[in-house]
This record gives C-alpha cells, sequence and structure tokens, in this order.
C-alpha cells in the first residue's frame, strides 16, 4: 500500500516538473553550475604572484638584489616601484597592490657596518588570505637574503662555510604540515563550499515542493491522487515520493561535483570517499526534510523560504572552515553544532583529508538519516492536519 502511495505522489511530481522548467532548473543544471564555478574559481589551487610594490629608497645593489628575491618568490610579483610615501599609499587605497615593501636609505651601507637594518611591510590586512601569503613570502625573502649575508661575512672572516651555515641559523623550526600539505584552497575552501552550496539548494527544494502545494491550494488534489483514500499513515509515503526526485537529483548532483572536483584536481582521498559521499546524501535528505518540516508547520512558502536562508546562508561561517569553532563563543558554538551542515564537513575533513577512522565519522551518519525521517514524519503529520481546513490553503 505504501509503495503505491509513494509511486503515484513520485508520478505526479514528475508531472509537475515537467510543467515547471524552472523548478527543474533549481534542483538540476544551476546547482551542477554552482559546483562548476567553485572550482573554477580554486582550479588555481594556491594563489600566486600577489601584486606588491615596492619604494626603494636606497637605489644600491642589494636593495636592488632584495627585490628581485621578492619577486622570485612564488606567491609575489613586484608590479609596481614607487619614488615616495605618497604614491606607495596611493596605490594601496587603490587596491592595486596588496602590499608595499619599503626599503630604507642607507640600507645597503648599514649592512655593511654591520647594523641593523630593517625592511618594512605595509600590507592590507582586510585581505586575509593575502595579507598571509605576502607576510611569509617576504619574510622567507627578507631571511634568505640576510641569511646569506650573514654567511658570506662569517666565510670571509676565515669561518668555514659549513660552520657558518650553521651559526647563521643556530635554531631551527622543523614544521609538518600533516594535513593538506601544499595548502591547496581547492582542498579545505572549495571542497567546503560545494556542500554548502548544496545544503541551501536542498532545505529550498524541500521548502518549495511543499510550500507550493500550500501556496498554490493543491495539497487536496495531491492528497486525493497519492493516497487515493488511505489512512492519514499514508502521508509520509506521499511525502517521500514528492520529494524523491529533489533528493535524487541534488544526490546525483553532489556525488558528480565533489568526485569531478577530486579526479580534476589530482587530490587522493586519505579516507573513504564512499563514506564521505553516503554522509553527504544524508546531510542533503536532512536539508530537503528541514525545509519540508518547515513548510507543512508554518504553512507559508514565503516563511519557510525565510527560515531557510536564516539556517544555510551562514553554515558555512559556523562551520569551522574558516573561523575555529574553538574560538567561537558558547552560543555560537550552540549553533553550530545545530547546523547539520557542520556535522557533514567535520566528516568530510576527517575522511579526503585526515584519514581519520570511521568510528569517528559513523555517528554523523547515522544519525543525520535518522533526524531526517523523524522531520518528515513531522511534517507528514502537520501536512494532513493541514489538508483537513482548506481555509489556511493558499496563504503566501
Amino acid at each position: 500500500m505504501h509503495a503505491r502511495i509513494f509511486r503515484a505522489s513520485l508520478r505526479r511530481e514528475w508531472q509537475l516538473l515537467r510543467r515547471r522548467p524552472w523548478d527543474v532548473a533549481m534542483i538540476s543544471w544551476v546547482p551542477l553550475l554552482s559546483v562548476a564555478l567553485i572550482w573554477w574559481i580554486f582550479s588555481a589551487g594556491i594563489p600566486t604572484r600577489l601584486p606588491v610594490g615596492v619604494w626603494d629608497a636606497d637605489h644600491s645593489a642589494l636593495s636592488r638584489q632584495l627585490v628581485r628575491f621578492l619577486d622570485a618568490a612564488p606567491g609575489l610579483r613586484v608590479a609596481e616601484h614607487y619614488d615616495d610615501e605618497l604614491q606607495a599609499e596611493h596605490a594601496l587605497r587603490a587596491g592595486r597592490v596588496y602590499g608595499v615593501v619599503e626599503i630604507p636609505r642607507e640600507f645597503a651601507r648599514d649592512v655593511k657596518r654591520g647594523h641593523a637594518a630593517q625592511v618594512t611591510l605595509l600590507h592590507n590586512a582586510q585581505f586575509s588570505s593575502h595579507s598571509g601569503i605576502i607576510q611569509r613570502d617576504v619574510r622567507t625573502a627578507v631571511g634568505t637574503l640576510s641569511a646569506g649575508i650573514e654567511i658570506v661575512a662569517r666565510n670571509k672572516r676565515g669561518e668555514p662555510l659549513r660552520a657558518a651555515k650553521l651559526a647563521a641559523e643556530p635554531i631551527r623550526a622543523s614544521l609538518a604540515n600533516l594535513f593538506n600539505p601544499s595548502l591547496d584552497y581547492l582542498q579545505f575552501l572549495g571542497m567546503a563550499l560545494i556542500p554548502a552550496l548544496l545544503h541551501i539548494f536542498a532545505m529550498a527544494a524541500g521548502a518549495w515542493s511543499v510550500g507550493t502545494e500550500l501556496r498554490d491550494a493543491t495539497i487536496a488534489a495531491w492528497r486525493d491522487a497519492s493516497m487515493q483514500g488511505q489512512g492519514r499513515m499514508s502521508f509520509l509515503a506521499a511525502l517521500l515520493g514528492k520529494l524523491g526526485i529533489p533528493f535524487l537529483s541534488l544526490s546525483a548532483v553532489g556525488v558528480f561535483g565533489l568526485l569531478a572536483v577530486i579526479i580534476a584536481g589530482g587530490m587522493h582521498p586519505a579516507g573513504s570517499l564512499a563514506f564521505t559521499l553516503l554522509a553527504l546524501m544524508a546531510m542533503l535528505a536532512l536539508s530537503i526534510a528541514l525545509g519540508a518540516v518547515v513548510a507543512a508547520a508554518t504553512r507559508s512558502l514565503r516563511t519557510a523560504l525565510s527560515v531557510t536562508g536564516i539556517v544555510t546562508a551562514p553554515a558555512f561561517a559556523f562551520s569551522g572552515a574558516a573561523f575555529p569553532l574553538s574560538a567561537m563563543p558558547a552560543s555560537a558554538r550552540l549553533w553550530a553544532d545545530s547546523l547539520p551542515f557542520t556535522h557533514y564537513l567535520r566528516v568530510q575533513i576527517e575522511q579526503l583529508q585526515m584519514g581519520a577512522p570511521l568510528r569517528y565519522s559513523m555517528p554523523a551518519l547515522i544519525w543525520m538519516p535518522a533526524l531526517a525521517l523523524a522531520l518528515l514524519a513531522l511534517a507528514a503529520r502537520a501536512l494532513n492536519k493541514a489538508a483537513r481546513q482548506p481555509e489556511t490553503w493558499g496563504a503566501r
């Protein structure tokens, strides 16, 4: 009986979608285009050749050597040269460069006399990623030049070259990047944005599928065509049939999108890719169920879509990918833990990048489908009640 109701509801939803090309677009090629856009944006993986300016007030051979070191750094490109502070400030404010390296007068003379010479970096910290890369490469270039000068000076004083190299850097930090060693933005940022976008599309699809039946006052037609006079418990089967197409379509987009990005980006998942894809489908099912239950409870498509925006739009910001969860206030962490995307992203990072044992990620794959079914049962109960109150139909 329930299988017959499911098939009837699924068939009716398919017929509706055939007459609504834009509804089909929002669960098919529009999400797919969004995934392709994200891949295109982050396809370079690592930001390189960020434009910086140089204000060389010394114009010596040593200062020109430093400029060559800066331009040779992978993250930097010396795009402009300035003669005074006003030019440098104007370039920063105009956004033509993200940083300006100031080499002071008497730079080479101070170095030759054994005095400390200071190189100043003025950078736009509003662009945090740009700023971090520029600071790292400027430190590397200046440190390389400084170490070279120290080694040459010690060697000229008769110290063996090997001993001079050790003396120039007596303490060395050994940094080991355990996960994402290349600092690839496609891996940690692009791969996180793809499910974040699909999370938005999925919850909107659930709210739209149920909300349009109430808005267009067709809930009775849906009930009669699907349930065929069966009991109220059959509304769950009808709801599953209505939401089946959005779930399958968005799951196909999500699986294809992640696989395409992984293959095109040359990534090698450290853990279980299949488990991650199952978790993605579970997250999409939960998102669709959230949209459906909000639409059924409020009986308003407008309200359901508004709640969708409130829940899904800031989900990425609260996920811990951009700002650490441990640094958030307790109330923010509580909100983050209540969002399904936060838990899915943790699974994705654990499996695709960290190679964590499945037992650490398994709970999310258990409670997300279970919660989705519970929410759909609540939505079915609310829709069954709404179907007996025609005066509430037609609300926007």
